[in-house]
């Protein structure tokens, strides 16, 4: 069983990036495998099932302890997902081991890798939404008790994200995630990203093993990737808080778009040129989206204007002027209105001491 060194670095990139953003681990492994390393398709979601069924697990253990869980919503995914997981592997086999399927596999992947971006961008434009909805009803919060569970579509949500990811290893912790936020806008951040790391664990351990007895399982490839992806993780976790985590994922989305781009065999010409655009005009789309989502209150915090930013960034988008802007608002501007926003610490008044008087003796 061969170790590649290199693999290992890639494997610990990859996982502090899911630990710092909770997502993108098989949406980034897959394509560097078949893109960097050469790695077949069929081998490379083989391989790196079998590495996330163990890297996982950290990241759902901690949500866990935190409560932060939907385990009726859990419980209805993992109902659909898990048979469609292997679902998804006998579809593979049954396409056969040619050549031709090996393309077939890729021009998939490349298209889920393109979906996968795009819902990354809906995603945070919901959440932005929501963010400021809870501000204009206030601190009050949404009780537990208040989502009403849907069985028979959240059972469906499961069965198609099973089969996506037993067929390309992509899509549990991007395009299931962003199907659960439409269907239930209720839930708040720390219970949507925990609910998905939870069920992804019978997920992704499902089309792993169904992988290792029908797959192009590889022991050494799979070995590379759980050497160094687990501390990865469990780096990336510890240093969440502290990422910045509005320059992650425009960088995760730009990763994604250039490498499903290529997998769908676009030439290198239209690609860099592609890229250029998107990271102008991607940006500054990305920027508009996050402004807008800041309450008046923390722009009037940091002294700033809301519509102005609005403006040079969505106006300037189409004529690339908008990216720079973007660059400018998320260095500056976004840390600020974070800070502004961030809830402040409670003030704790100790009661005066009594005075005892005396009476005269």
């Amino acid at each position: 069983m061969h170790i590649d060194v290199y693999i290992v670095l890639a494997g610990f990139i990859v996982g502090a990036v899911v630990g710092i953003t909770g997502m993108g681990g098989g949406a980034l492994m897959t394509p560097i495998l078949v893109l960097l390393f050469g790695v077949q398709p069929l081998a490379a979601v083989s391989s790196d099932l079998v590495a996330s069924m163990v890297m996982r697990p950290v990241g759902a253990l901690v949500h866990f302890r935190r409560g932060t869980v939907r385990t009726d919503l859990v419980k209805w995914l993992v109902i659909g997902s898990v048979p469609a997981a292997f679902a998804g592997v006998f579809v593979l086999r049954a396409m056969g081991n040619s050549a031709t399927v090996q393309d077939r596999v890729r021009l998939v992947l490349g298209l889920v890798l393109v979906l996968a971006a795009l819902t990354i961008v809906a995603k945070g434009y919901m959440q932005a939404r929501e963010r400021r909805r809870r501000h204009l009803l206030g601190p009050a919060h949404v009780p537990h008790a208040a989502v009403r569970v849907r069985p028979v579509a959240t059972i469906l949500i499961g069965a198609v994200g099973g089969l996506i990811v037993g067929m390309t290893s992509v899509g549990s912790g991007s395009l299931i995630i962003v199907c659960l936020l439409l269907m239930y806008p209720a839930i708040t951040a720390s219970e949507l990203v925990g609910t998905d790391l939870v069920q992804g664990v019978p997920l992704v351990a499902a089309a792993a093993i169904a992988h290792i007895m029908f797959g192009d399982f590889e022991a050494g490839l799979t070995a590379s990737l759980i050497i160094g992806s687990v501390p990865g993780v469990y780096l990336g976790a510890r240093f969440s808080s502290r990422a910045p985590d509005a320059a992650v994922r425009p960088a995760i989305v730009f990763v994604l778009l250039a490498s499903g781009l290529k997998l769908l065999n676009v030439s290198t010409a239209v690609l860099g040129w592609a890229l250029v655009a998107i990271a102008l005009v991607g940006l500054a789309v990305w920027g508009f989206v996050d402004a807008l989502g800041w309450s008046a209150e923390d722009w009037e915090a940091v002294g700033q204007s809301r519509a102005t930013w609005l403006k040079i960034q969505g106006i300037g988008a189409p004529l690339l002027v908008g990216g720079i802007a973007a660059m400018g608002y998320f260095a500056r501007i976004r840390p600020r209105l974070k800070a502004a926003a961030a809830p402040a610490e409670p003030t704790i008044t100790l009661p005066e001491t009594p005075t005892i008087l005396r009476e005269p003796a």
